[in-house]
């Protein structure tokens, strides 16, 4: 028995009342949407400086967006130069430590032989009068006092030594990390699809325009879609008043609006949890119902007006 035709988002039923009809979209059942992200700690901005015409068909790791990489590689660029100045600041602290190190080591030497004279020199002076061992004894105290301190000014000086040597070399791995970090960015600005399909042109969301070449964009925005047009899926609703008739894998008849004697077999994929107004102003509430389409065929584009057909039991 055939369907009474309705206008566009209204509900017919036949005269048996075991068929309801709806309309609907079609849409790709696997679309991949290119949201611009954040690339490293600074850049959230980028320009446009390459884009795939809207509508061209594409293969799987075909470019479609190509991003501005001349800040990037600027920064680059300071940084290697920030690299060689830590670099080349790290051998002089070798050459400073060494040098501060040889000093210590010279002083420890004299103050060790000035201790070692004294010390024997107090050993000698038993067989002298009190004044002068006790002259003998305060000269020892003294070197033993000069000793220890150039030991503990080595002992001081080893760390800070490696102290001043780990700060250094963090700054440079640090410098590495931003730099290598900042080179991966780069062949990430050449933005390609993993799928094939047809590239869709994003919108700029400050004009409402399709985006194009020499765009600013920001993190969130959306760049482009590529929906894969092999197998589709018809984006529709039901009427609360007849939520209970359908379920998941129910079958459905579907027609485009360009070619309504065709039909494609199709069932239903996902019923909605939640009910809605079908328009702002309508008082008319429903559920929003994906069909898929079971064959796959050139003639179904994304976009395109349907009618589904429910085969109720």
């Amino acid at each position: 028995m055939g369907c009474k035709k309705e206008s566009a988002g209204e509900k017919a039923l036949t005269d048996n009342g075991n068929r309801i009809v709806e309309t609907g979209e079609l849409a790709a059942i696997d679309s991949r949407a290119f949201v611009l992200q954040r690339y490293g700690r600074y850049w959230y901005q980028m320009k446009i400086i390459g884009l795939l015409k809207h509508g061209s068909k594409v293969s799987a790791g075909d470019s479609i967006i190509q991003l501005d990489p001349t800040e990037i590689k600027k920064y680059i660029i300071d940084r290697e130069g920030e690299l060689e100045t830590q670099i080349a600041a790290l051998e002089k602290l070798k050459v400073d430590q060494s040098n501060r190190r040889n000093d210590l080591e010279s002083n420890l030497k004299s103050e060790t032989a000035s201790f070692n004279l004294r010390k024997l020199e107090m050993e000698s002076s038993r067989f002298e009068s009190v004044r002068i061992r006790k002259i003998k004894e305060l000269e020892f105290e003294q070197a033993k006092i000069g000793f220890a301190k150039v030991q503990r000014q080595l002992n001081l000086n080893k760390i800070k030594e490696n102290s001043d040597l780990k700060i250094q070399k963090i700054r440079i791995s640090r410098l590495k990390d931003e730099i290598k970090s900042a080179y991966d960015i780069l062949p990430q600005l050449t933005i390609r699809t993993p799928i094939d399909g047809i590239f869709q042109v994003g919108i700029n969301q400050r004009t409402g325009q399709m985006l194009k070449v020499g765009d600013e964009i920001y993190v969130g925005n959306n760049m482009g879609n590529v929906p894969a047009l092999k197998w589709m899926k018809v984006n529709t609703t039901i009427s609360e008043n007849d939520f209970m008739k359908i379920a998941v894998g129910q079958k459905v008849t579907v027609r485009l609006d360009a070619l309504p004697k065709v039909e494609f077999k199709g069932e239903i994929m996902y019923v909605g949890k939640l009910c809605r107004l079908k328009e702002n102003k309508s008082k008319q509430k429903v559920f929003d119902v994906e069909v898929k389409i079971l064959t796959s065929d050139e003639r179904l584009k994304p976009g395109m007006t349907v009618s589904c057909e429910y085969l109720l039991k």
